[in-house]
């Protein structure tokens, strides 16, 4: 089949003199996608591919505990996971600097709210001034009083967004220290992380020395106008004395401005690995899109290479590599995953070495008892391994990745028709990889183990039936039959064969003409792209450039469908800046409108081309390097 495609390696960039412009840093907006269900984001200040997300707890909120309509202040809290569903994930430590006698939940001035990568700011409780900052595993939170008056400085480890297991806190001289255990997102299992904070009033150590009160520790401040209290925070997989050691090393006692202006340069290196020439609207929102595809997974090494592993043992990565945890792989290995592997091969190597990992740790299909971090599910490693492994990053046990690959294929789920195409992708990714590695028994048996779902698929995907746009139907996992037919990616040679070419063309344009494409979560997210894999890049062009920019229906949610399609923008440049309901699910939804942006997409991942069209704006520079340092733009 002739398809429009581009091979990894060859020339990804449209190449275009130097855009004098705002620098791509300074063009993020964090406030985008913040508001109630539209995306479930957090302006909270983060580093890229930090563990430490410090930002603002308000009533009411979503599931990032922030909602950008709120008007009340609870605190500001170390942790959250990035734009996912169920309740969210973390919420860990929060803090807060209160008139005393004040309550829980204070006002808060919007008009005062500011947020970059890697800042927020807020003034709230008529006139303390909250600004942060954050490092990889590290925060800085300064509070600046308005009012001579007693204040109090509060911490309460209780507080989490999913359910809170245990809570320990410590003072240990000038330090404050916690262990946390909550459950990770959905409570599907659990992760214990520590920190260790420390207080300075006007530049000058304040003993940890105020009352805890089992999960809360408050201290009482006698502050003058102007006077400036930070909190500095430090986090580790490992104990609340390696916590120390991690804030001791990425703050120690440099200054706010010092610190914030590093985290700023962090960011500006790792956008600045693309360059698009576009409006200046269309700018931003690609960079916004790109800072949310940058913040997951996370990485937990201590300066000492020291982390938990999801077994809950501690663990020491070898010298010059990452560990990194916080999965949300169901979600983004369509889009994200093969998006870092473009754009950042070292890290991808990084980030393979710790899916080869999780094999050996326990791996299991949401998550572990003992996990280091707050993580969602890890379905489909093996396929974003065998992406990497395509794409050319090395570096990782490739056979080890297999050997778990061939394990895990025992356990996975075959009831219904998703499962079964699931499971398929999953066992096709043993069978490639296997013969990458010259293994070709494992090949043939994985081969026929994937394809053996073709019966399954004819008796019900080739001629649906009234039951075809039922959200659920026959058990499907949030979707539709309509929406899983297109699923089996892997195998897209063999379905449009047995449709024949003409009649899938057909009915893929139905697809879209009835509205029954669901944009807004992940299982038919490539369908639009799927009319360039067979010749007609117009017609994907069309699409993905609607979904990009135009206002469209939204008639799906997770549970159903609506009587009244929502009507808006898939992604904007505004705190409403996802259809309703469309989580941004880890990075997987702002990585489809980067690759949409720039006119190319992983159909398959676990193959290493990807189909091509249009790009959104004139021109687009990629800066990639390969893991051996070559430049390949």
């Amino acid at each position: 089949m002739k398809r429009a495609l581009i091979a990894a390696g060859a020339a990804l960039a449209f190449t275009a003199p130097a855009i004098a412009r705002e620098k791509p840093v300074d063009l993020v907006d964090p406030f985008v996608g913040t508001l109630a269900d539209f995306g479930q984001l957090s302006p909270a200040a983060v580093a890229p591919y930090g563990m430490v997300q410090l930002g603002p707890d308000t009533n009411p909120a979503n599931h990032a505990g922030y909602d950008y309509a709120a008007r009340s202040l609870r605190g500001f809290s170390h942790t959250r996971a990035v734009g996912v569903g169920c309740g969210g994930g973390g919420g860990d430590l929060l803090v807060s600097l209160l008139p005393e006698g004040a309550g829980a939940l204070v006002p808060l001035d919007k008009a005062s709210e500011r947020a970059g990568a890697g800042r927020y700011r807020v003034i709230y409780a008529n006139g303390i001034t909250a600004d942060m900052t954050a490092t990889r595993g590290a925060g800085l939170l300064r509070f600046t009083v308005a009012q001579t008056g007693r204040y109090m400085l509060r911490f309460d480890a209780a507080h989490a967004y999913t359910r809170r297991h245990a809570a320990r806190l410590t003072a240990e001289g000038t330090d404050l220290q916690a262990t946390l255990t909550a459950g990770t997102v959905c409570d599907e299992g659990a992760y214990t992380i520590h920190s260790a904070s420390r207080i300075t009033v006007d530049g000058t150590p304040r003993a940890a020395t105020g009352t805890i009160t089992g999960n809360q520790a408050s201290l009482a401040l006698d502050l003058r106008r102007g006077a400036v209290v930070e909190v500095r925070t430090g986090l580790s997989t490992v104990d609340a004395a390696a916590a120390a050691g991690v804030r001791d090393t990425e703050l120690g006692t440099r200054s706010f401005a010092t610190v914030l202006a590093g985290t700023r340069a962090r960011w500006q290196r790792e956008l600045s690995r693309v360059r698009i020439d576009a409006s200046r609207e269309q700018r931003a929102l690609f960079y916004t899109s790109l800072f949310r595809v940058m913040q997951t997974p996370v990485a937990i090494d201590d300066p000492d290479g020291r982390h938990r592993g999801s077994d809950g043992q501690v663990h020491r990565s070898a010298p010059g590599t990452t560990r990194y945890a916080s999965w949300a792989l169901w979600d983004n290995y369509r889009t994200q995953m093969p998006l870092i592997a473009i754009l950042d091969p070292d890290r991808a190597a990084d980030i393979a070495r710790s899916l080869v990992a999780l094999y050996g740790e326990g791996k299991q299909r949401w998550s572990t008892r003992t996990e280091p971090f707050l993580t969602v599910r890890t379905e489909h490693a093996g396929v974003a391994l065998l992406d990497f492994y395509r794409r050319g990053i090395r570096g990782f046990d490739a056979r080890a990745a297999l050997a778990g690959m061939v394990r895990e294929s025992e356990t996975l789920q075959r009831d219904t028709p998703d499962q079964q195409i699931e499971a398929a992708y999953d066992d096709w990714a043993v069978a490639e990889l296997a013969g990458e590695l010259g293994e070709q028994a494992i090949t043939e048996r994985f081969r026929a183990k994937a394809l053996s779902y073709r019966k399954m698929w004819r008796s019900v995907f080739e001629n649906l039936g009234p039951d075809a746009d039922v959200v659920k139907a026959r058990g499907l996992y949030q979707g539709t039959l309509w929406q899983y037919r297109w699923a089996p990616v892997f195998d897209l040679d063999w379905m449009v064969a047995t449709l024949g070419k003409e009649r899938f063309l057909r009915e893929l344009d139905r697809f879209f003409a009835d509205g029954l494409y669901n944009m807004t979560n992940q299982p038919d997210i490539h369908a639009p792209w799927l009319y360039a894999a067979l010749g007609r890049p117009d017609k994907t062009r069309d699409l993905v450039h609607r979904y990009l920019t135009e206002p469209v229906d939204h008639p799906y949610t997770n549970a159903g469908k609506r009587p009244v399609p929502f009507r808006g923008h898939s992604f904007a440049l505004a705190p409403q800046g996802y259809a309703d309901g469309m989580d941004d699910d880890a990075g997987a939804m702002s990585a489809w409108y980067v690759f949409g942006a720039l006119g190319f997409y992983p159909l398959v991942p676990g193959k290493p081309d990807l189909v091509t069209t249009a790009p959104l704006g004139k021109h687009a520079d990629i800066a990639a390097k390969n893991p051996r340092g070559t430049s390949r733009n």
